[in-house]
């Protein structure tokens, strides 16, 4: 019995600590490995994210992160400062990064020109 009392002490403890992990996707813009790495350091260097890849020919980004320690608003914020528009399936429009933001990443990353785009392919 009494170790039956610990066992289930340890347990509802370990419990309380466990980070709460949660696995998000979007679409994020971007055209080129220099993207890749933007979107990708972005996010890592981020508190609480645990994992984030970008995939260059689907767009998606995919990443795994403790609410505890940030929230999906903050993860599409901090996006949305480095330059790159965003599209979640949980919000109903999209989330555009602000011109400055936008016109200070590299000018071959400029997705929303159609002759970088072209250029890309």
């Amino acid at each position: 019995m009494k170790y039956s009392l610990l066992i289930l002490s340890l347990l509802i403890t370990v419990n309380a600590f466990a980070q709460k992990k949660v696995e998000l996707k979007f679409i994020t813009d971007g055209v080129c490995g220099m993207c890749e790495d933007r979107i990708e350091k972005t996010l890592i260097d981020l508190r609480g994210v645990w994992s984030a890849e970008w995939d260059l020919n689907t767009h998606e980004t995919f990443v795994v992160y403790n609410t505890k320690k940030i929230s999906e608003d903050k993860i599409h914020e901090a996006l949305a400062e480095v330059g790159h528009d965003q599209a979640c399936s949980c919000i109903d429009e999209k989330i555009i990064a602000m011109e400055e933001s936008y016109s200070n990443i590299n000018p071959c990353c400029r997705y929303r020109d159609p002759n970088v785009i072209e250029a890309h392919k």
